[in-house]
């Protein structure tokens, strides 16, 4: 079982994430406007899955931020920020932050994609909730990268992620 830790404190996942080089598992998900949507619906383009815990703590609110700025200007690509905060809420953190560069994806309902990707904490005060990681997936949906931030208090290395991407563009 995999294992991150929150400000010190060792915690586990549900398993290990998906290896660089297999497809990406399909997963649903919740949009802003409630209608039900999934990776594979995102077509040909290159995606950037961005799984956080919530976006109304401070590290995981500047990483959006950060994906929002950096996936602005690139064709063909798009980022998916996922975790099982309510639409309702993920529709009004992008509004009042200006959020158009990446697709809001709330796991409340399917629970997939913290079950298919492994990401699920499973102990401690977030159980249940999503660990911070990041997978690249190219035009075929094969995972080309990924990221599990060791620190869920931490950012991911945007600058191996930017990488990542730049490479299948």
């Amino acid at each position: 079982m995999a294992q991150v830790t929150l400000k010190g404190n060792v915690t586990s996942i549900k398993g290990d994430l998906p290896a660089v080089g297999s497809n990406a598992p399909d997963f649903k998900f919740v949009k802003t406007d409630l209608s039900d949507s999934s990776l594979y619906s995102e077509g040909s383009k290159i995606k950037v899955i961005i799984a956080v815990p919530s976006l109304d703590t401070g590290v995981c609110a500047l990483e959006t931020r950060q994906f929002n700025q950096k996936l602005a200007d690139k064709t063909n690509v798009t980022g998916v920020v996922i975790s099982k905060d309510l639409p309702f809420a993920m529709r009004r953190f992008c509004e009042t932050e200006g959020i158009k560069n990446v697709v809001s994806a709330s796991d409340f309902r399917y629970d997939e994609f913290s079950q298919k990707y492994n990401t699920e904490i499973t102990e401690g005060p977030m159980k249940g909730l999503s660990a911070r990681a990041v997978f690249v997936v190219d035009a075929q949906n094969i995972i080309r990268y990924t990221e599990l931030v060791p620190e869920i208090a931490q950012e991911p290395d945007y600058d191996k992620v930017m990488a990542a991407v730049d490479q299948l563009l």
